[in-house]
């Protein structure tokens, strides 16, 4: 399973390994900002990608919209789940109002199912 994440201040692979998942059975690339994130997410082509609400230059919300747009356009393939991460409830809920798949508290996001699923 590939796994993209688009955080700023956090090793998304760090914080899943202290969930206890086997990041092994994973490829995690992480990007540190959402510059050329089309472009990054074209390349990678994951099947799970996560987008963390406050990250600059382009929020995850706005970069979701974005990616939503892309695929109606048949200018991207979606990844088979986006997952919202954020510390900020209301962040994670717009994110899945807007077409995220499930959203979640980053320090928690060892805890979701997809990670037992593959």
């Amino acid at each position: 399973m590939r796994v993209l994440a688009f955080e700023d201040s956090y090793d998304i692979e760090a914080l899943l390994r202290a969930g206890n998942i086997d990041t092994n059975r994973f490829t995690i690339e992480q990007q540190w900002d959402s510059k050329e994130a089309i472009g990054k997410i074209k390349e990678f082509k994951p099947d799970i990608l996560l987008l963390d609400h406050f990250m600059p230059p382009t929020k995850g919300l706005d970069l979701l919209k974005v990616i939503i747009k892309a695929v109606e356009d048949d200018d991207l393939v979606r990844p088979q789940t986006i997952i919202g991460i954020s510390s900020a409830g209301f962040a994670n809920q717009a994110m899945v109002s807007a077409g995220a798949d499930n959203a979640i508290t980053k320090f928690d996001i060892a805890t979701l199912e997809i990670w037992s699923e593959n």
